[in-house]
């Protein structure tokens, strides 16, 4: 194969070409740079300019829900050039890291790591937009066709690249439930989802009155972010959530073995209905709130209380947005109801942040030339089998791997940055028929279901 700096000919196929360049393909990309043999012949495509990680929720101080060896690559291989103590290494900083004695890097650190080794990395083509991806029988090869795009985002040329496997990590983007959908459309009312919130914090700030909506990590961030700049006694906020609390995030040592192989293989047994019911119930291992960020939340506003009086902030679960207007041009008023009650109210508000969460990118558009041999699940979505790969029809000789794409198939780790080693390197023992990343038999001291005997 040939070797990941060596230039393909023109008419040659990649071994591997990935569509997307977040965290998941990035680590596949720097895992199959260092696969013995002298690598993989690999291309990876993003229509972004360059890697940025969720650029709008960089607030300061914030920090990784994983410990640092959650890094692209240290789960699969510790002694790759990759891992984040070389790149502190890199930029001298392994003594400062050593006495800070952190456990959980800052966002923006693993943001800019990340950066770094996709600025050393080579076979990254950032500013490439991917089109259409098909299967193409007489050469038994993926065909890829892209455009790269310009500094404003206009096409420049166009481009096909032929390859003999794919993997998908095309990521999430931000979900607006329906009732507010039509307000995001109105510029004149700053109605923000929080994966923008820095870009516009600012103009957030200037509004009297402003209301976040969604309990997850997110909005507990941004609530405590906007209350820190608010003037005691005005800071006149809203908080409110559909779940019954503000509820912790299971954080336990043997909750978080969820997030280990051995649950990914347990879930992916498990029959469809009985998958598709259990990952709403789940929503306290991923979809909460870190402990330590509700107690500063909790801490600031008992210090807006020491001179006497409430602080002028309203924090209600329980609580569903059932649809929205406008008022005039410059305010919205949210009708509400609470689950529990069963009562309704308006609220009136002059900016609203959507920490809504984020939702798979749908394949069907981008995948729209393999649907003829794509095989799917009683609900319509891609089947995914135990190695990541797309279910295809056996025509089809070639491998389709998805990555943060397969919640349906593997359970809540799919988008896990603890999962993402191992994923990457699962995926390249797979594609290579071989071991270049030898992986654990047992990561988790729970035994999930039990063994039937005869």
């Amino acid at each position: 194969m040939t070797g990941p700096t060596t230039p393909q000919p023109h008419d040659q196929p990649y071994d591997l070409a990935g569509i997307g360049i977040g965290p998941n393909n990035l680590s596949l990309a720097a895992l199959a740079h260092g696969v013995p043999g002298g690598g993989l012949a690999t291309a990876f495509y993003e229509q972004r300019a360059a890697f940025h990680w969720h650029p709008g929720q960089l607030i300061d101080g914030t920090t990784l829900q994983v410990p640092f060896l959650a890094d692209l690559v240290t789960l699969a291989d510790p002694t790759s050039p990759w891992t984040f103590l070389n790149y502190l290494r890199q930029r001298e900083r392994l003594y400062p890291f050593y006495f800070a004695e952190r456990l959980h890097t800052h966002r923006a650190e693993y943001d800019a790591y990340c950066r770094w080794v996709s600025d050393h990395l080579p076979g990254l083509h950032f500013s490439h937009q991917v089109d259409a991806v098909r299967w193409n029988p007489e050469r038994a090869l993926f065909e890829i066709d892209h455009s790269r795009l310009g500094p404003t985002g206009e096409t420049e040329a166009l481009g096909r690249t032929h390859a003999r496997n794919i993997v998908l990590g095309i990521g999430t983007e931000p979900h607006i439930p329906d009732p507010l959908r039509p307000l995001t459309e109105q510029p004149t009312v700053p109605v923000i989802h929080a994966a923008d919130y820095l870009q516009h914090r600012e103009r957030l700030l200037a509004a009297d009155h402003i209301t976040v909506i969604g309990s997850g990590q997110s909005g507990a961030e941004i609530y405590l972010d906007l209350l820190r700049h608010r003037p005691a006694g005005r800071e006149r906020l809203h908080w409110l959530t559909r779940t019954d609390a503000f509820a912790p995030m299971e954080y336990s040592k043997l909750g978080l073995e969820h997030f280990t192989p051995d649950y990914t293989h347990y879930f992916h047994q498990l029959p469809e209905t009985v998958r598709d019911d259990l990952v709403p119930r789940q929503w306290q291992l991923h979809k909460a709130t870190d402990a330590g960020t509700l107690a500063a939340i909790h801490d600031e506003l008992y210090r807006r209380t020491l001179d006497g009086g409430w602080p002028d902030t309203v924090l209600t679960p329980g609580v569903r947005v059932r649809t929205a207007g406008r008022l005039a041009t410059t305010r919205i008023e949210l009708h509400l109801e609470h689950t529990q009650q069963g009562t309704r109210s308006r609220l009136t508000t002059d900016a609203v942040v959507l920490a809504t969460g984020y939702r798979e990118r749908p394949l069907d558009r981008l995948l729209a030339g393999l649907d003829p041999y794509m095989r799917r699940d009683a609900r319509e979505r891609p089947r995914v089998d135990a190695h990541h790969r797309l279910v295809l029809d056996p025509s089809v000789t070639g491998h389709a791997y998805v990555q943060n794409a397969e919640t349906h198939t593997h359970g809540v780790g799919a988008p896990d940055l603890g999962l993402t080693a191992w994923r990457s390197a699962a995926i390249l023992n797979h594609l290579t028929g071989k071991e270049p990343y030898p992986l654990p038999h047992r990561t988790a001291f729970t035994t999930f279901g039990l063994t039937p005997k005869t």
